[in-house]
């Protein structure tokens, strides 16, 4: 499945919560309906993107582990 995205952000390298934060500010950045790819590399970023999107109400349209890195789109309620 390909996911079309509006911008990307590399947030390998970075620990909880700067993958998070870095994410949130991206997010207010861009339109409603956007959507955003966020790749990272810190292992508990799996959890903390399920819990932002439940927190926030932006959608976690997917999220994958290719390797070491983690991928997610976000799509900006």
């Amino acid at each position: 499945m390909v996911i079309e995205f509006h911008r990307e952000l590399d947030a390998r390298g970075l620990n909880c919560p700067l993958p998070i934060l870095k994410t949130k500010k991206a997010l207010a950045d861009m339109t409603s309906g956007q959507v955003l790819r966020v790749t990272a590399t810190d292992t508990g970023s799996v959890r903390d993107f399920q819990a932002f999107a439940k927190q926030t109400g932006n959608d976690l349209l997917s999220q994958s582990q290719h390797e070491q890195e983690f991928i997610f789109f976000m799509k900006r309620k």
